[in-house]
């Protein structure tokens, strides 16, 4: 895919090695489609061949007052594609397998910058691809797979119960309950909460710190490379069970129920089937 046809994330390249890359789609929430995730997929491979491109900063367009509320799957968005777009883009990958390959073996640093909220793949996507989660103080998270009759993608099965613990990974993903900035924080999910309009500037600040002059972007690169080592086969298998989920699920009766319950803005009835 090229850059220059993106219509779902803003990318910026500065000269200091900072990149930017802001999910832009207001009038949905900042909702992410199968091509959203090609878009990114697209930045990180076009950072790894740009020795200039030193750390990727993500956030959400202001407009839409949210980091991402998650998926997008209107069948609509579909036909908008463009067929040699299509092309590049497996839309039985449910669970993401594609694009957790790029994230986590990414070879430079991210930061995650959520400026709203961020529910669903709006927050498993930076869990699992963001190396610091800076987030701002009114903002909030939630786990709304269960709310959708489905079950959790990018890897976070495994990647919560490393996190938080067994016991309240369940919690957080058997409920969907939302969870606070504060809370997101005592959970140890995210580094840091400020005020909203500290938020991007000390982002920046932070991937600075990262960068020449002030940090050794070769040796840090190589922190990462060897943390994430152990862990690529382990997070590949459980995106692939979590790929199998999906396709199991994508037509049962609770999750269609989930669908029209969103569209009529009710609680959906479930059914267990």
């Amino acid at each position: 895919m090229n850059i220059e046809n993106f219509t779902d994330i803003i990318y910026e390249k500065e000269d200091n090695g900072i990149c930017i890359a802001t999910i832009s789609r207001p009038e949905r929430r900042n909702a992410i489609s199968q091509l959203t995730w090609l878009e990114l997929e697209t930045i990180l491979a076009d950072m790894e061949q740009d020795r200039n491109a030193k750390v990727l900063i993500i956030t959400g367009d202001p407009k839409g007052r949210a980091f991402s509320s998650g998926g997008y799957f209107d069948p609509k968005s579909t036909e908008m594609i463009p067929e040699n777009t299509k092309k590049e883009i497996d839309f039985t990958d449910r669970a993401r397998i594609k694009t957790v390959d790029a994230l986590f073996n990414f070879s430079k640093p991210v930061i995650a910058a959520i400026n709203g909220l961020a529910i669903g793949g709006g927050i498993t996507m930076p869990l699992i691809g963001a190396d610091l989660i800076y987030m701002a103080e009114d903002a909030w998270i939630g786990f709304y797979f269960v709310k959708r009759g489905v079950i959790a993608e990018f890897a976070s099965s495994f990647l919560l119960p490393f996190y938080i613990g067994f016991q309240k990974a369940k919690e957080l993903v058997y409920f969907g309950d939302k969870i606070t900035a504060q809370q997101a924080l005592e959970l140890r999910l995210v580094n840091k909460i400020l005020p909203k309009d500290e938020l991007i500037p000390y982002a920046r600040e932070q991937a600075l710190r990262l960068i020449p002059p002030k940090g050794p972007s070769r040796a840090i690169n190589l922190m990462k490379k060897t943390m994430h080592a152990y862990f690529r086969e382990i997070l590949a298998t459980t995106v692939k069970l979590e790929n199998e989920g999906w396709k199991k699920l994508s037509t049962s009766k609770d999750m269609i129920e989930s669908t029209k319950a969103l569209k009529e803005k009710r609680d959906p009835v479930f059914i267990g089937k």
